[in-house]
């Protein structure tokens, strides 16, 4: 398939679309006040692709992850995730498609404290009803892959911003999903540990991992393959082939 850059020129593409949008559109609603976070968004995300997305706070960076992700619905148009158009999917629906197949890390890291280093990874494995001994052997073997074995059995909150963040992306793989999503990851780490997370990022993407990745750093965006723009929930596309 071709794609076209920002000067319309055509860029040729041999990977097949993972993602793919239609006038995408959100607007949150109160009693007294609309606002579209969203308008019309049309683009494709390829398998195996790095798309870093950028913009101002209040631009629609995080309503965007949140569709893609499957944790909200558009108020209009289509959504493709693997030629499925989940749109309209309510929530059970949303919950079932979305095991296994997605990943996410957070800003905040959003590891459960009353929980271990162990059993914050093993929790996808056990939506997924998989069997202790089967759940054993794949954390051990990722947090092993993370660098964080050492303190599987310490908590949270015993950890460095940067041990918790790895091992968000630890229980963000475990499952092998196809698709990972980063909204700010390394928005709270110093910029050692912000380079640990984006090395981290690079290789799961080398072996077959299609990541988003929103981030304010520039830096950081250029590390993917393709970044896109938000401004006031519109669309700007920057295209550029790393791959």
């Amino acid at each position: 398939m071709n794609e076209h850059n920002h000067s319309g020129n055509e860029v040729k593409s041999d990977r097949l679309p993972l993602i793919r949008t239609n006038d995408l559109c959100k607007v949150f609603r109160t009693d007294e006040v609309e606002t579209t976070a969203l308008h019309n968004l049309n683009f494709e995300v390829n398998a195996g692709e790095f798309l870093a997305v950028m913009g101002p706070s209040g631009c629609g960076k995080s309503t965007l992850l949140n569709l893609i992700g499957l944790l909200d619905n558009p108020s209009s148009g289509d959504y493709l995730l693997d030629d499925v158009n989940v749109a309209r999917f309510n929530e059970n629906e949303r919950n079932r498609f979305r095991r296994g197949k997605i990943g996410f890390v957070f800003q905040n890291f959003n590891l459960i404290d009353e929980l271990t280093v162990f059993e914050n990874v093993e929790l996808p494995l056990i939506a997924l009803k998989e069997k202790a001994s089967i759940r054993k052997k794949r954390v051990d073997e990722v947090l092993d892959r993370m660098q964080i074995g050492h303190r599987r059995n310490h908590f949270p909150q015993q950890l460095s911003g940067g041990q918790q963040q790895r091992v968000a992306v630890a229980r963000a793989v475990i499952a092998n999903p196809r698709l990972l999503l980063a909204d700010e990851p390394t928005g709270n780490l110093d910029s050692a540990n912000g380079e640990q997370v984006m090395q981290l990022l690079e290789q799961l993407n080398m072996e077959g991992s299609t990541i988003i990745m929103v981030t304010h750093s520039p830096a950081h965006a250029e590390r993917a393959h393709r970044i896109i723009h938000l401004f006031d929930g519109h669309l700007i596309v920057e295209r550029r082939d790393k791959v």
